[in-house]
């Protein structure tokens, strides 16, 4: 039975294995392919073949009738010419009409709960034989890119400004800050307090509180519920003065819900409030239709009684990623109508990918789940390849910003995000890291709109040449991860280890062609990345060109590996004491390489990591390239041994895996 476990950091060389509960997709494609790119290649076919000799003891293997469709119609998929697709589409009504009062009746909808699930199980083919194999050979022309670049732009972010300027003492209409480090809730109120007072010297307040429905959210939100009353004491107001700060408490899941029947300033309400708020199991956030909502129902009574409104987002996810890009613009311009400002106490998001996982162990079957939750990624669109070289991400690696829905929301509003600590203890592959203010100003995020930065991608060779790229290689499309979604755990019975062996050694043939032609295209690009001004975008060139030769040597060694091992399988006892017994062989990465073959592309990927860290310090990308060469190229199987788990009675009801 194939366990639901933990994939564990390969650069400490432990297994990589299945998760559970992965969305299919995470985006919308872009509207043209990269293949008609490879099409117009000739140095294509040269790196084709030099790679089908390469594997022509996999080619050798005899691919039963079975499989042989599916890995065909990868082939056709790689290389035929499709038509457009349609571009995202995004709501930008301006028009908001807000509800002329706050009660519950003015709720569309009451939170709904609803479990939205996913299996697979990725495909695969199968082969047999082995002989001789044939050096790659690198293209000696290539150019390293070591001249340093001293551009200096000015991107779609103002410079943020310390956590200890005000953003309250510029006017309505300009920019917030949207990027605040903080330490913890305590720094965060401390100057959201003083935000409301320099505005309470102006005007009554109404100030709106936004809960996260999430599970992984209580714990924070009973430190923010402890944490008003500190608030409206440091505020000194008398018990006749409590009117001039009035409160809202609202809070989202899969659906909305409205805490406080209209504003108060009862302390003993709010946190009532505040205590009210559920725990969705749905695993859906709404964040940026609940933010917009929010702000529609409580204008009415900030307009009547003449009072500066603020709305204070409390999350620890990015939301779902279909309704942020459906109301994102919308709740924007409702804040700006509203003159509303909008504070958001999130975490940092992943560096260019949408997730992450959080350990959660089952209380009956004792078995660990990873739990997928919505942290990123930090740009409108990802600009990082989704897979690892072996399968797709499962990494936390930090990107030094929060989400993009959320920075743009606090920036374009007059707000602040205050990015909390984004290492919880049970994250899996957490990193806690902050990287140099001054290093990352050039990297920042473009959080202009997402219809502006997509007009702006199909401008330039380089980006949008990236952008294909990356949905090409994208593992949450389920076609495409049939062939590079690699197995890292494999039978115990060695019959069917040998058949799973040649099933991916056979979808190494495929995923090393696309590779191959990967990283033609990308070499064609360097004369538009010496182009490019922008340093994030020479940044991104400059990992996945790395990316696409490591992964090349890593996926070699995978195959060479699998052959050497069904060759001369290693004996090893089927049970261990106490209780142990033999569950699976797991995939683990290793320095040490298997075949000569592979050593130019593994030295090339190594010059080419290495260049990243000089010319990218103190950057996301520079510590990506570092637990990439820490991570080595080659690989191995080891036995995994657990112990029992625990026997369910027949008929007992097992609760199910919650969903954050």
């Amino acid at each position: 039975m194939r366990r639901d476990v933990a994939p564990q950091d390969s650069a400490d060389g432990d297994a990589d294995e299945e998760l559970d509960d992965v969305e299919e997709e995470f985006a919308p494609r872009p509207p043209w392919r990269i293949n008609r790119l490879l099409q117009t290649s000739a140095s294509m076919f040269v790196s084709l073949i030099v790679h089908l000799v390469l594997f022509v003891a996999l080619g050798l293997w005899m691919l039963p009738e079975v499989v042989t469709p599916p890995i065909q119609e990868i082939v056709s998929h790689f290389v035929e010419r499709r038509e457009d697709e349609e571009l995202l589409k995004i709501e930008l009504d301006e028009e908001l009409r807000p509800q002329t009062e706050i009660n519950q009746s003015a709720l569309p909808y009451t939170p709904e709960v609803g479990v939205a699930s996913s299996s697979e199980a990725p495909g695969g083919a199968s082969g047999a034989g082995t002989t001789t194999i044939s050096a790659p050979q690198l293209d000696k022309s290539l150019d390293v890119y070591t001249e340093s670049h001293d551009i200096s732009i000015d991107g779609p972010l103002a410079d943020a400004p310390p956590p200890s300027t005000l953003v309250a003492a510029t006017p309505d209409g300009a920019l917030g800050n949207p990027r605040s480090v903080v330490d913890n809730y305590d720094q965060a109120m401390d100057q959201i307090t003083q935000e409301i007072l320099w505005f309470m010297e102006k005007s009554p307040v109404l100030v709106v509180w936004c809960f996260d429905q999430s599970e992984s959210m209580k714990d924070d939100q009973k430190q923010i519920r402890d944490r008003i009353e500190r608030v409206y004491t440091e505020l000194g107001l008398t018990q006749q003065q409590q009117h001039r700060l009035m409160t809202g408490v609202v809070s989202y899941g899969s659906g909305f819900a409205l805490h406080t029947q209209e504003p108060t300033s009862s302390l003993e309400k709010i946190r009532a409030a505040i205590d009210a708020v559920p725990s969705d199991p749905s695993g859906r956030e709404m964040m940026c239709e609940a933010v917009g909502r929010a702000i529609a129902l409580h204008r009415p009574y900030a307009e009547k009684s003449n009072r500066k409104m603020l709305l204070i987002l409390v999350t620890d996810e990015s939301g779902d990623v279909q309704n942020n890009n459906a109301f994102l613009e919308q709740a924007i311009a409702e804040a700006k109508a509203a003159k509303c400002r909008t504070y958001v106490l999130g975490r940092e998001a992943v560096f260019g990918y949408p997730y992450a996982h959080i350990r959660w162990q089952h209380p009956q079957t004792k078995r660990i789940h990873w739990l997928q939750i919505d942290r990123g990624p930090e740009t409108a669109f990802v600009e990082q390849l989704q897979t690892d070289g072996f399968r797709r991400r499962y990494d936390a690696h930090p990107s030094g910003f929060g989400p993009y829905e959320q920075t743009r929301l606090a920036r374009e509003t007059g707000g602040v995000f205050f990015m909390l600590p984004g290492l919880e203890s049970n994250l899996v592959r957490g990193e806690k890291r902050r990287y140099e203010l001054e290093a990352m100003r050039a990297y920042r995020p473009d959080l202009r709109a997402r219809i502006e930065i997509i007009a702006d991608r199909d401008t330039s060779v380089l980006r949008r040449t990236i952008w294909q790229v990356i949905f090409d290689l994208n593992p949450y499309n389920p076609e495409i991860a049939k062939i590079i979604e690699m197995r890292v755990e494999f039978s115990p019975n060695l019959p069917q280890l040998v058949q799973q062996a040649r099933e991916e050694q056979a979808k190494a043939i495929i995923y090393l062609q696309y590779l191959a032609r990967l990283q033609v295209v990308l070499e064609e690009l360097a004369e538009y990345r010496a182009q490019e001004a922008a340093p994030r975008w020479q940044a991104n060139y400059d990992l996945i060109y790395a990316q696409s030769i490591a992964y090349q040597a890593r996926i070699f060694e995978y195959g060479a590996y699998l052959e050497q091992f069904v060759q001369n399988p290693p004996v090893v006892p089927l049970t261990k004491a106490p209780n142990l017994t033999l569950e699976d062989w797991d995939i683990h990465t290793r320095k040490e390489t298997l075949t000569t073959e592979s050593q130019p592309y593994i030295d090339r990927a190594t010059e080419l990591y290495q260049q990243v860290l000089v010319d990218h310090p103190g950057t996301p990308w520079a510590a990506r390239a570092q637990h990439e060469l820490q991570r080595g190229f080659g690989v191995e199987l080891r036995p995994d041994y657990e112990p029992p788990y625990p026997t369910i009675a027949p008929g007992t009801k097992l609760l199910p895996i919650p969903k954050l």
